[in-house]
């Protein structure tokens, strides 16, 4: 088998698996509803993550405020780390471990929704940032790989891919961060 074929295979199979996974299903349903539910009461959504998963966040963030599938409003979603005035000013003052922390403390209120992504779940800066979400009544989602890591500790809840491969891991945040997507523009605005 070529490793085309061969990598595709592999992110098929993983894919297989969580389709296969009642409970995977179960937490990726209850993560679109807690977004719908922070939208139903004006609250926002925040992304996290570090290098693939920072482009992650942010195509996630885009796929909100412009449009999905539907023609609708915008609604308020934030990657934080497309500030590089805001990252270096807190990673200089303080570290790099608190560059979203720092953020969901200044911009963050109850009711809004920290979505973090790390293939690892041991992103300290985003274990920081779930550790402010814990305290201040904001819901926690993590997109990890299928430890869990940290970060189990720490989200309301834990979308664990059942890959211990970063690509595959990445390949279904992104298509499971689709779903919640569309799942949350039905739920707000009605079928397409």
């Amino acid at each position: 088998m070529s490793l085309i074929k061969q990598r595709i295979q592999e992110s098929i199979e993983v894919k297989k698996k969580i389709l296969e996974n009642r409970k995977l299903i179960g937490l990726i349903e209850k993560a679109a509803d807690a977004i719908v539910q922070s939208y139903k009461s004006n609250g926002r959504v925040f992304f996290a993550g570090n290098g693939g998963s920072a482009a992650d966040a942010q195509h996630l963030s885009a796929e909100l405020v412009s449009r999905f599938y539907m023609e609708r409003k915008g609604l308020a979603a934030e990657a934080l780390h497309c500030n590089t005035s805001v990252l270096t000013a807190i990673g200089n003052d303080y570290s790099f471990d608190r560059i979203f922390a720092r953020q969901i403390e200044a911009n963050a209120r109850k009711g809004d929704v920290l979505v973090g992504l790390s293939t690892s779940g041991n992103s300290k800066n985003i274990i920081e940032a779930l550790k402010i979400c814990r305290n201040s009544g904001i819901s926690s989602i993590g997109f990890t790989g299928e430890s869990g890591g940290a970060m189990a500790d720490w989200c309301d809840v834990l979308i664990s891919v059942p890959s211990k491969d970063t690509p595959r891991i990445q390949e279904s945040h992104i298509m499971i961060g689709h779903i919640i997507c569309e799942i949350v523009e039905k739920g707000l605005f009605g079928k397409s």
